[in-house]
């Protein structure tokens, strides 16, 4: 291993864990989840062609699970529903709790 197909592969996956935990909404944590399956895909095709079967293994595992996470992100109609719903609210508690950051003593 150590060949330009593991350097996208490795890339790609710090690209889309960074994606997911900046938390920048709904969207992006779904576009995370479509650059995991991505890159799962480059790490099962590298592990069946270098013969790194734990590694194609544990990739086919976590395209599913990534996969579920695309779902519940983008395309669930009922998901997008319910978000729709909360994002005005969730924007109003999150002005909130920062002034409350604001206001409170440094400690």
């Amino acid at each position: 291993m150590n060949g330009p197909l593991e350097w996208i592969a490795a890339i790609g996956t710090m690209l889309a864990a960074g994606t997911i935990a900046a938390d920048l909404g709904r969207k992006a944590t779904g576009w995370g989840f479509i650059l995991f399956c991505a890159v799962s895909v480059i790490w099962i095709v590298s592990g069946l062609t270098t013969d790194a079967m734990p590694i194609a293994a544990m990739n086919a595992i976590l395209l599913l699970i990534n996969a579920w996470g695309v779902w519940q992100y983008l395309l669930s109609r009922k998901n997008r529903k319910v978000m729709e719903r909360i994002e005005p609210i969730e924007e109003a508690i999150e002005e909130e709790v920062e002034a409350e950051e604001e206001r409170a003593p440094a400690g």
